[in-house]
């Protein structure tokens, strides 16, 4: 298929292009944008609708701004592609979210145009209000512009970052991207003129110096003044909440008219206003795509398509993912539990829960971006006898952390984590790989810890976590697909603290904390080509661990290997503090921890992932020779 022709976009190296544009030939451009970017994202996949919706902005601020000068955030990240086309990286955008390509967030070290890197939600105004201050101590000028969309605004850190922003008085623009909750009343010809008289310098000149003579007045009649200029603002345009805030509000104006944005902007880049403002943008998720428009949720990230019919390609038919098996194992338990809820922070279909709303719509709760409101509210359902299951994914659990400890741990309280994308996810790279939450919760008193090695013994631990009454209870689970076992209709709860010995040996134990269980029994068939028989072991909990599993490998194996898809000081630190303990290293053992390497790794695929991470079955074969004091040796190909 041919790419789309874009005769304007083609004479776009940076966004210092854009200036010399007329308003026609800006809508043009974006027109193109749009175009690229549909073309761009069908090679790659990604992150579609939601870029789709912020293209006339993305044009508008870069043309009527002065980047990389005047500093542009982006929240998340994920809808910055059409910022990366107008930024020099044009021509990699096909390389997008593949290894050694673009990164599908904005990325510090990619481009000066990213000033600050982000893929988890709602940084952006704390961010931006960090740079406005900055500046304003190094005596430099420059506009500094934070883009964050409405669902990132249901997350507190926004609410933080804007209070301590109205406070502060500093100059800081944000952009609310507004696309899909209607905080406001609908977009029109009022509105967009209204947007533009209170942006404009006349109208901010005349309410400063009001301001000014207001403060001549008693206090009592200052106060009522400033209070009657807000709220006759908020009747005509909204936005009184940002008021309260210490914000100037400013719209709503219609996202994709750059007869609107253009002036808007214009005026808020010259004001002499003294203060944060807010722009008040209403915008469409997959504007201009029809596939993406009538199905936006559908199309937030997808995989490669076809750009005419819309039709995303189909992986072969395989066996289900973990984040299925999940949720149709929480069901089951959910079946013959009344007490069982689930909790999600805005990630319904992420972790598989839209399953188990559809079957308890009144016991299934999204709370938004808010995951340390999730746990503590999970925390307060457990306190009255219900057993709540938290699903977040591991990288956005660490968000929560003060809530895990403090609401849950320390008040040893049985709620559920449910942890997803734990180890290296891919594509997303490493701002969501779920790299830590074996070392942060680990080091946490009362938690029961478990790490899946199949589909299978995930829906045991569901069964598991749902038997626990006492304390809190985390189980984590890969990205991606099962291995096709057969499954149970419901799980069957596990032993706490009790592993399992899948093959016996005497010179080399390897045991496995998580999904790696498939790459040791490889390991453990290379090793026998060279004459050493393997213990092949999944310990299936980390806490409480099981120390009579552990001990008798240490006794009676040479060497002993952990693995685990965590950081150090997970899994294989847990091991050898209980041995060191026991006095179980002081003999020769030779214990070698693997784990992932202390360093971030980038998106690839996740074979290479686990490749340039040292964690598949050749490097198993590597390290316990190495221990060993051999090498390795070339095996004749099997047949």
């Amino acid at each position: 298929m041919t790419r789309p022709a874009t005769p304007l976009l083609d004479r776009v190296t940076t966004p210092a292009d854009l200036k010399n544009l007329s308003a026609d030939q800006l809508k043009r451009l974006a027109e193109e944008l749009r175009a690229e970017t549909i073309d761009a994202v069908s090679v790659t996949g990604g992150h579609l609708g939601a870029s789709l919706g912020v293209v006339e902005l993305t044009v508008a601020v870069h043309a009527v701004f002065d980047t990389p000068h005047d500093r542009l955030i982006w929240d998340v990240g994920h809808q910055a592609y059409p910022h990366k086309i107008l930024t020099g990286r044009r021509d990699r955008i096909r390389t997008l979210r593949q290894g050694g390509g673009l990164s599908g967030f904005t990325k510090r070290s990619e481009s000066a145009y990213d000033p600050f890197g982000a893929a988890h939600s709602s940084t952006s105004i704390s961010a931006g209000l960090g740079m406005a201050v900055a500046r304003d101590l190094k005596g430099e000028d420059r506009h500094v512009i934070a883009i964050i969309g409405d669902g990132a605004m249901s997350a507190g850190m926004a609410y933080e970052a804007m209070n301590n922003a109205g406070a502060s008085k500093a100059n800081l623009i944000v952009i609310l991207n507004d696309n899909d909750m209607s905080i406001a009343p609908p977009v029109g010809a009022m509105s967009a003129y209204l947007s533009r008289v209170v942006s404009s310098r006349p109208f901010l000149s005349l309410r400063d110096l009001m301001a000014r003579v207001a403060k001549r007045f008693p206090a009592p009649l200052e106060r009522a003044a400033r209070r009657a200029d807000e709220y006759a603002r908020g009747l005509l345009t909204g936005g009184t909440l940002f008021e309260e805030l210490g914000f100037y509000y400013v719209g709503p104006v219609d996202g994709h008219d750059m007869d609107h944005l253009l002036p808007v902007l214009r005026n808020l880049r010259d004001t002499e206003h003294e203060g944060p403002i807010l722009l008040h943008v209403v915008t469409q998720k997959g504007k201009g795509y029809a596939p993406a428009e009538a199905s936006a949720d559908k199309y937030h990230g997808v995989v490669k398509f076809n750009v005419v019919t819309g039709e995303q390609a189909k992986a072969p038919p395989g066996p289900p993912s973990y984040t299925k098996v999940f949720a149709n194992a929480l069901i089951a338990e959910a079946e013959a539990d009344e007490r069982i809820v689930a909790i999600n922070a805005a990630m319904p279909s992420g972790t598989g829960l839209d399953l188990f709303a559809k079957r308890f719509p009144r016991r299934c709760f999204d709370v938004g971006i808010a995951e340390q409101h999730a746990v503590t509210f999970a925390a307060g359902m457990a306190t009255e006898g219900m057993k709540p299951f938290c699903a977040i994914y591991s990288t956005f659990l660490q968000r929560a952390y003060d809530q895990v400890m403090h609401d849950v741990a320390l008040q040893c309280l049985p709620v559920r984590f449910a942890m997803d994308r734990a180890g290296l996810v891919g594509a997303d790279g490493a701002t969501h790989a779920g790299a830590y939450d074996i070392a942060y919760l680990g080091c946490l008193p009362n938690f029961v810890l478990m790490a899946a090695a199949d589909e299978a013994e995930l829906m045991h631990m569901v069964a598991t976590a749902a038997a626990v009454d006492d304390r809190p209870v985390g189980f984590r689970y890969p990205r991606g697909e099962g291995f096709g076992l057969d499954l149970p209709a419901r799980g069957s709860p596990l032993e706490i603290g009790r592993g399992r010995v899948l093959r016996e040996g005497n010179a080399i134990a390897i045991l496995s904390y998580g999904a790696r269980l498939r790459e040791c029994l490889k390991a453990a068939d290379e090793l026998a080509a060279h004459g050493l028989s393997c213990t092949v072991a999944d310990a299936r909990f980390a806490k409480p661990l099981d120390a009579t599993l552990v001990e008798r490998l240490a006794r009676e194996h040479e060497v002993l290997i952990t693995i685990e898809e965590g950081s150090m000081l997970g899994f294989g630190g847990i091991v050898m503090h209980h041995l060191a303990t026991r006095g179980l290293l002081d003999h020769g053992l030779k214990i070698r921890p693997m784990c992932l390497p202390d360093r971030f790794i980038d998106h690839d695929t996740p074979k290479k992932q686990y490749d340039e991470a040292g964690l598949n079955a050749p490097h198993i074969v590597a390290t316990a020779l190495a221990a060993l004091g051999q090498e390795a040796k070339a095996q004749p190909a099997r047949a």
